[in-house]
């Protein structure tokens, strides 16, 4: 098949290839639904070969079952917004460190333990807007006393899952 040389070669081009493209057409969506259908009869716990004859139909509606019926937390609007996200991977550093900075020895133990206290105190004055309360960024003022020991993490926003984004 060469070029088309006229107007009408190229209608005649046309309607010659439409049957062909309307097939593959039609297998892609088939195979797409075959596999749809093997999808959804293995998530509801269901055997294939007792449905070997669905319909196009069924696999549809079941599949539109299944999703409207899967649990709020899988669905975005449930995700944290990212400065909860934010503060959750503060926290579970902050845990981390809690344990390896003391173990590790790398500093000393007063200043590991002012160090672990200065995060402390910035994962606590956080503000939704993942911004802080307080803007002290250098060393504790001279009139309060020393930080106590480190302890172990406690607050609201240590006590959930750590999840790593």
């Amino acid at each position: 098949m060469g070029l088309p040389r006229r107007a009408g070669d190229a209608a005649e081009l046309r309607k010659s290839l439409k049957p062909l493209l309307e097939k593959r057409r039609r297998a892609r969506l088939n195979e797409s639904l075959r596999q749809l259908k093997g999808i959804i009869l293995t998530l509801l716990g269901r055997e294939s070969s007792s449905h070997s004859k669905l319909e196009k139909a069924d696999i549809l509606e079941m599949t539109v079952r299944f999703l409207r019926e899967l649990p709020a937390s899988s669905c975005p609007e449930a995700a944290p917004t990212p400065s909860d996200s934010y503060l959750e991977g503060y926290c579970a550093c902050l845990a981390l460190l809690t344990r390896v900075l003391p173990a590790s020895r790398v500093l000393e133990p007063a200043l590991s333990a002012r160090l672990l206290e200065h995060l402390r105190r910035r994962a606590a004055g956080a503000t939704p807007d993942g911004g802080s309360t307080t803007d002290s960024y250098g060393p504790p003022s001279p009139s309060r006393p020393p930080a106590p020991a480190p302890s172990p993490p406690a607050g609201p926003c240590c006590s959930s899952l750590w999840r790593p984004w």
